[in-house]
């Protein structure tokens, strides 16, 4: 499970973890108030968990395997969490180079 302490998180934030200079597993933080923690965890699409607050906001979407992410079910998981949709921009730092 992941805890985030300290002040509420207004914007989304993606932390991609490399090794050998390839990205193997990323996590995009959703906006979270003091306190926040994962509760629950369900399969969104393939490579792709979201993690629940304990009243049902997605707080997280952890990418598995960075060769399958979709940018449509991304923003479907940003959606039904009346985010702001993701760009290809933002989820640049997943390519490989």
């Amino acid at each position: 499970m992941r805890r985030t302490d300290g002040p509420k998180m207004k914007s989304p934030y993606l932390e991609v973890t490399f090794r050998k200079g390839n990205p193997m597993a990323a996590y995009l933080y959703l906006p979270r108030h003091s306190g926040d923690r994962a509760v629950r965890t369900a399969k969104a699409a393939r490579g792709m968990l979201v993690d629940y607050a304990t009243d049902g906001r997605p707080i997280g979407i952890e990418f598995t395997s960075t060769t399958h992410i979709r940018l449509a079910n991304v923003n479907a998981v940003l959606s039904a969490a009346h985010e702001s949709p993701a760009t290809p921009g933002d989820l640049a730092p997943l390519a490989v180079a």
